[in-house]
Order: structure tokens, then C-alpha cells, then sequence
């Protein structure tokens, strides 16, 4: 099975986000080289396309954020300094910011400044609920059913505090369905309101909720330790692992065996003497984590969500095979149909529906984090939960690498290429590069003069023996191809050939073709050269076409010929 990454590029036009190139470049997930996505790194958050235009200098500064919105163009984001900033098209105001005015600039949230957000979740009405550190609720954005809380069908145009049946009690955890929310507090209860046409409020009746109401029956006297949506339904896992549902069941998304509606909380009696640590709810399907590192689905599998191996809906739960592999971790968004988990050691797996593409079964990725799924793969392409971005205070071996290049605080070998510096270690170098291990071990020199490259590409070079990846345009590293056929390094060269491939265009293919076949670089020749035949009328009228080297026109001329190029 073929799984491929499309990359998006999107840009703000009167009031909404347009998608401005429709997919740049595909490749396959298990990819095993050039494609610099940053896909691992938490603290990448640029990764979904509204942070796009933030500023490096800004991303740096976020430490939680939310992705939300009908097409993933709206965030909140929290700083180090626990400042709180939104950006998008602010739908039904859900950005918090006292207007329905669409943003592409970060705009600050001055009434949730210094407020510490410890759990955040939004509803597709939409509307936006939080809860703070000293157990606070805020709630803004769409209220046609209630369900911001405060007792009104009121929009919400800016966080406001919610109040009832809460002002006692501490709120660790909210979650949201399409127009209800539902709240945790530090005694174990649960309080629900908002749409309640299928009893998702778990109140008896169908009647929406207009404030928070305990969710009482067969949970009083019961501690709840976790809390999930669906769109229409609502799940609760208790301390001794029982886990409830209740609300719409249509689709057997709440595991009771059967497709009735519960007014009120239900047990799944199915999962008896199994300990449940962690749920989860997509759109109308759930995933259940135990205390042994198994996982259970059930609800609806038309896009194969359930990790079954097929697109039957299942009323009750069915654990899932994962290879014997112990599961910390389920991840699903009441927005889509996508599913995810994490293992014990640190492997990610997703199935569901992913680009389009229904992945009946769980499908190994080179994601570090669930979040990265949802993040590529998820349509929209929303935030699961609240993303906690990790702090610089632990970094892996290929990040500290990472972080030491070019840094002459303790490099013991300096580069100078076009009257500049680069910083190396040459330990580093003679792990990483055949010839700078001869070269090195005939030298003790800790400056090495360079003439045959220019700086930008000596320096990727470099770069690349600590990072194993390569960022240049394509004509530029058409020089870095060069230093990788002189070095005889194998691996770069295929490098440089797939930026070139991705970079590929009308005006500059006839220059990217005389550099394949410079540096005899087959499979890159032959690519080029049918792009030119597929774009020859363009090609043609390119200045690089007139200046083409003689004897590489003539030859160009004489193959496309036998390709039919020139037929009338």
C-alpha cells in the first residue's frame, strides 16, 4: 500500500485562506531520504499551514498551540512568557478576540494572558472551551445550542468565564462535541451542556442544556480520571478502568452492543474486567487504551477507523492487533475519521481515513508523535488535542548534533570558503565522510582552506553530514551534486537529484538537464529530459534553450525526435 505526504501552500485572501499551489510535491510515507519536513520535531509547529507565515523568531516562542477551524485556518497559541495569541479566519468569532475579523498577524488575547491553559478543545459550530490552572472555565464562539454555558444562545465574541455549578469546583479537563461541552473536575464529576438532541449531555432527556449540569445517574459516587466527544456522543473513564458512553449511537459508537441512543451514561459491559486508562473519539468512532498497552475500537469504520482490517462498523469493542507492541497512547479528533497510537517505544501508528486514503488496518509511520499524524494526514488537518511543544532542556543525539553545527564554541576545525567560516568537529567528519577521514589523518591543520565550491554550497555540505538533509533550490544544488560526484558521495548525490527533481521548471529544466549530464547523473538526465518533452513548446522559448551548449543541443534534438517531438 502506497501512503503519500501532500504538501499545501496556502495563502490569505479577502477574509479566508485560500489554497494557493495544489499539491507542490507527493511522497510516500515511509519515505527514506531527502524530504526535509521536520515531521518529528515538537518543537516544528510550523508544521500546520496557519503557522506558515509566522516568523522562525515566533515559532520558537510557542509552547502550547491549538489548530481548529473547518479547514484547519484557525490557532490559538500560548508563548513562554504565557502570553496568548490567535490567528485565522475567526469563525463565529472563535478567536477570542472581541471581533469577527479574520487575521493572518497573531493578534493577543488579553483576558487569557497569564492565565495557564491546561486543557483546550473546540467544537465544529464552533465554539472554544478552556480550563486554566486554578480550574477556571473559559467559553467563546458559536452558542446557538447553549453550548458556551451561560445560560444564553448568545455568540461569544471574546473568552468569557463559566460559571454555573462551577465557581466551586476545579476543572482539570474539558472536551468538546460539535455543540456540546463536557468538564472534569478535581473530585472525579463531570458537568455537560449545550446540544443535547441525542442526550449527549447525559441529563435524561433530549432538551438542551443551557448551563453545566453534573452528569449524575449511574456515575454518582464515582470518580472519572478521563473524558472524550464524539460529534453527537460522550465517553468517561472511571479510576477503577469501567468506562461510560452516552448520546448518539447510531453507528455503535458508544460499544454497548447495539445502535439506541443513551439518554444517560451506559457502561460498556463488553469491556469487563479490562482496565481502560485513556479514550478517545473521532467523529463517530472511539478507541479505548488499557493499563496492558491494548487497544479496543468500535463505532463507525466506513474509512476503516477502527484498525479492524475492514470497513465494518462494529457496535462492540474489538481490540485492535498491533503486533504485540504495548500501546501508551490513542489518539482521535471528533473533526475526522483518522486514528493514531503511540508505542512503549516510541513508534507511531495510524489508520483511518488519511488523505483521502481508508487505511483499514494500523499502518507504521517515521512520526514521533501522534500529533504528526494528524497534523499530515488528517483532513482537516487539525490539532487532536492541546500541543504541549517540548522545551530545548533534553535534546536527542541528531538534535544536539544539529544544534552544534557551525557553532565555534567548541568545533576544533574551521572552513574557509569565499573569505567566510564555517565551524566542524573533526571527529564528526571522519565518522560522517570518507574522504575528510583521509584528509584528516594526514593533517592536523584547524583551518582548511577551500576553492573548488562556493560558501553556499560547502556550507550545505557540511550541513548535511550533522542533520542528513539538504535545503537548497534546486539550482543551487546543482553545485552540491557537483561536491557529491567529487567526494564520491553516493547518498547526497541521489539527494541533490531529488531537489532538483522537486524543483524542476519550465524555465530552468534545460539548465537542470546540462547539469545531469555533466555529472552523469542518469536517472536525473532522463527525468529532465521528459520534462522538457512534455513542456517542449515552453522549454523551447527559454533562454537557457538559446544558450544550450551545442553538442547537448544537437543530442537533445536528435532524442526527441525519436521520441516524436517534432512531428507535425
Amino acid at each position: 500500500m502506497n501512503i503519500y505526504i501532500y504538501i499545501y501552500i496556502y495563502i490569505y485572501i479577502g477574509g479566508r485562506y485560500d489554497m494557493l499551489i495544489r499539491p507542490v510535491f507527493s511522497y510516500p510515507l515511509m519515505w527514506s531520504g531527502p524530504l526535509n519536513l521536520k515531521l518529528s520535531s515538537m518543537l516544528d509547529v510550523g508544521k500546520w499551514p496557519v503557522f506558515a507565515l509566522l516568523p522562525p523568531e515566533e515559532l520558537r516562542l510557542i509552547r502550547q498551540a491549538c489548530v481548529f477551524g473547518s479547514a484547519a485556518n484557525e490557532a490559538l497559541y500560548v508563548t513562554v512568557n504565557d502570553e496568548v495569541f490567535a490567528l485565522g479566519t475567526n469563525c463565529s468569532g472563535c478567536l477570542g478576540l472581541g471581533d469577527l475579523q479574520s487575521t493572518i498577524e497573531p493578534r493577543r488575547i488579553d483576558v487569557l494572558c497569564g492565565k495557564k491553559i491546561v486543557s483546550l478543545s473546540y467544537g465544529t459550530g464552533p465554539h472554544v472551551v478552556i480550563a486554566t490552572a486554578d480550574g477556571e472555565v473559559f467559553a467563546w464562539g458559536h452558542n446557538g445550542y447553549s453550548q458556551l454555558g451561560n445560560g444564553t444562545t448568545n455568540h461569544g465574541l471574546t473568552p468569557a468565564l463559566v460559571s454555573t455549578n462551577l465557581l466551586s469546583k476545579r476543572v482539570t479537563e474539558v472536551a468538546c462535541g460539535s455543540h456540546h461541552t463536557i468538564a472534569l473536575t478535581t473530585d472525579g464529576e463531570v458537568y455537560a451542556w449545550g446540544y443535547n438532541n441525542s442526550g449527549q449531555v447525559g441529563s435524561g432527556s433530549t432538551a438542551n442544556q443551557p448551563t453545566p449540569r453534573r452528569v449524575s445517574s449511574c456515575l454518582q459516587n464515582k470518580v472519572v480520571v478521563n473524558i472524550a466527544c464524539g460529534q453527537l456522543c460522550s465517553m468517561a473513564v472511571l479510576d477503577n478502568g469501567e468506562i461510560y458512553g452516552w448520546g448518539y449511537n447510531c453507528n455503535g459508537q458508544l460499544g454497548l452492543g447495539n445502535n439506541g441512543n443513551q439518554q444517560t451514561p451506559c457502561r460498556i459491559a463488553a469491556l469487563q474486567g479490562v482496565n481502560i486508562i485513556q479514550v478517545a473519539c473521532g467523529y463517530a468512532h472511539t478507541l479505548a487504551l488499557t493499563d496492558e498497552g491494548l487497544i479496543y475500537a468500535w463505532g463507525a469504520n466506513s474509512y476503516g477507523q477502527l484498525g479492524t482490517g475492514n470497513k465494518s462498523n462494529q457496535a462492540l469493542p474489538t481490540q485492535i492487533n498491533t503486533d504485540k507492541e504495548r500501546m501508551v497512547e490513542v489518539a482521535a479528533c471528533h473533526t475526522s475519521h483518522t486514528s493514531a497510537a503511540k508505542t512503549q517505544s516510541g513508534q507511531v501508528l495510524m489508520w483511518g481515513q488519511c488523505r483521502g486514503q481508508a487505511v483499514a488496518s494500523p499502518h507504521l509511520t517515521h512520526f514521533s508523535t501522534t500529533d504528526d499524524v494528524f497534523a499530515c494526514f488528517a483532513t482537516p488537518a487539525v490539532t487532536w488535542h492541546l500541543l504541549s511543544v517540548d522545551s530545548d532542556d533534553y535534546l536527542t543525539v541528531a538534535q544536539s548534533l544539529k544544534k552544534e553545527f557551525d557553532s565555534p564554541e567548541i568545533s576544533d576545525l574551521k572552513f574557509l570558503v569565499d573569505g567566510k567560516c564555517i565551524h566542524v568537529h573533526k571527529a564528526l567528519l571522519k565518522i560522517r565522510c570518507e574522504h575528510f577521514r583521509a584528509l584528516l589523518n594526514e593533517t592536523d591543520e584547524d583551518a582548511i582552506e577551500i576553492h573548488q565550491f562556493s560558501y553556499l554550497v560547502y556550507r550545505a555540505f557540511l550541513e548535511y553530514l550533522y542533520t542528513d538533509t539538504i535545503n537548497l533550490p534546486p539550482e543551487d544544488a546543482i553545485g552540491l551534486l557537483d561536491l557529491a560526484t567529487f567526494y564520491r558521495e553516493t547518498r547526497l548525490k541521489r539527494l541533490c537529484q531529488e531537489t532538483i527533481k522537486r524543483g524542476i521548471s519550465e524555465e530552468n529544466a534545460i539548465t537542470l538537464l546540462s547539469a545531469a549530464v555533466k555529472y552523469e547523473a542518469r536517472d536525473l538526465e532522463e527525468f529532465c529530459f521528459k520534462f522538457c518533452i512534455n513542456h517542449l513548446t515552453a522549454v523551447t522559448q527559454t533562454q537557457a534553450f538559446a544558450d544550450m551548449d551545442h553538442d547537448l543541443l544537437k543530442n537533445f534534438i536528435s532524442k526527441a525526435s525519436r521520441y516524436g517531438a517534432f512531428k507535425n
